[in-house]
């Protein structure tokens, strides 16, 4: 062989490993972290802009919100012959997304024969910007089948998605399966059509108004803003209840606003995206009734809520006022947080904890209750149980009575914040505490 025949053989095989690396580069971008919990239908294969995207980037969690129960009066019909449009604000942006769909409280397989997200044409509006619509594809399948009690993750799609943007993610199956998994306490308008219009960009079929979150839990994007997620874990004061409707005021959605605004402006903060695992009445030890569990204790879906959600490098924790309305002692309180913190530091991740906020004057609020509350508020503070604490109870009490909120603060039902509340709680988080790694033990 001739050295100039041996050069072109060996640039002929640099070019086929530089093919081929790519090939392998864009197929793991595409599916990277991708688990399908239900089973593919046969069903036409997608194309075009239903394709996964080529572009670099890392999974973070757009939005989230956690599955509860099973809707009462769905046990039989589920959402069958019917378009199911939730509206969801993103706390990252990225070049494609995908969304995780739950059947965790189902009886029976759930078959979603056509799903689509698309980016909303204005703020809470039912219809698609133009040019944003895609249907949704799941192992390449345009239907899919999801078994109870499980959930399934769809195939990545081509899509321009900003931060702070509403997206509509529409769901529409043919046949009866309840109970439907949701979100009862979204404090966001969906709406509803009869039929199969999940790729009705115009709106107009979406006669009817809902306030729930049904099926879906997660909306992931392939990230080049945020290389991080950071998990609000927490009962209904981080679920937002009784802030402004559709307004995406809850404390996560403002601290996601603050968090993007400091690295707008430069400041030395880490990129993460914010998602809402919060659930109103959640406990950390104890799970409501049913099979599955409604409303599971906060140490039965710290895994599911936390641990697998993508790329999760902080959690903040704020949880525990309901099982001291429900009469649970400090030390097991205690001893429930720390177990949430060891899970979450044997996966790499920060755990940044809350005091627990003032409940006097609440129905239910009384002097020992009180007291378990500053008894639990003493471990966080004394830097036992979490990495970093910040003190949402310093924040928000009334500095002549500590046992309550101040007043500017107080929703008025004496337990959970208004929205200027929630702002103040997204102030108080210091930043710097979303920056470095995990001790070796607390």
């Amino acid at each position: 062989m001739t050295k100039r025949r041996g050069y072109a053989l060996l640039s002929a095989i640099i070019t086929l490993i530089a093919v081929l690396s790519a090939c392998i580069y864009l197929g793991a971008a595409a599916g990277d972290g991708t688990r399908d919990d239900g089973k593919s239908s046969p069903g036409s294969r997608s194309g075009g802009s239903s394709a996964a995207p080529a572009s670099a980037g890392t999974w973070v969690g757009a939005w989230a919100a956690a599955p509860v129960a099973g809707e009462t009066g769905t046990e039989n019909t589920g959402t069958a012959g019917r378009s199911v449009r939730n509206i969801v604000h993103t706390s990252a942006g990225g070049a494609g997304a995908r969304i995780t769909l739950s059947n965790l409280y189902g009886r029976t397989p759930l078959s979603i024969t056509h799903a689509s997200i698309a980016l909303a044409a204005a703020h809470n509006s039912s219809a698609a910007a133009p040019g944003t619509m895609r249907r949704l594809t799941f192992g390449g399948a345009t239907s899919v089948t999801i078994p109870a009690g499980q959930q399934t993750l769809s195939d990545a799609v081509r899509l321009q998605v900003p931060s702070g943007a509403d997206l509509l993610v529409t769901t529409y199956s043919p046949t009866a399966s309840g109970p439907v998994t949701y979100h009862p306490y979204a404090r966001q308008i969906s709406y509803l059509a009869e039929g199969d219009h999940a790729e009705d960009a115009t709106g107009a079929p979406y006669r009817e108004r809902t306030a729930i979150w049904r099926y879906l839990t997660s909306v992931d994007v392939l990230s080049d803003q945020a290389n991080g997620t950071v998990v609000a874990f927490g009962d209904s004061i981080t679920d937002g209840s009784t802030s402004t409707e559709s307004a995406n005021h809850r404390w996560p959605d403002a601290f996601s606003r603050r968090l993007r605004a400091a690295v707008a402006a430069g400041q030395d903060v880490p990129r993460y995206s914010v998602v809402n695992e919060g659930i109103s009445g959640n406990r950390i030890l104890v799970s409501l009734d049913g099979r599955p569990a409604a409303n599971q204790s906060g140490l039965t879906r710290f895994t599911r809520d936390v641990l697998g959600r993508p790329n999760v490098k902080v959690v903040v924790v704020d949880l525990g006022i309901n099982d001291i309305l429900h009469d649970a002692p400090a030390d097991r309180i205690v001893t429930g947080l720390r177990t949430l913190v060891a899970q979450a530091h044997a996966r790499g991740i920060k755990v940044i904890g809350a005091t627990l906020t003032p409940f006097g004057g609440y129905f239910r609020s009384t002097a020992a209750r009180n007291t378990v509350r500053q008894q639990v508020n003493a471990a966080i503070r004394s830097g036992t149980v979490y990495d970093a604490v910040v003190d949402f109870d310093k924040a928000l009490r009334d500095p002549y009575d500590p046992r309550r909120y101040a007043s500017e603060y107080d929703s008025g039902d004496h337990l959970h914040p208004g929205d200027r509340g929630y702002r103040k709680m997204a102030a108080t988080i210091d930043l710097a505490d979303l920056r470095g790694a995990v001790p070796a033990q607390l």
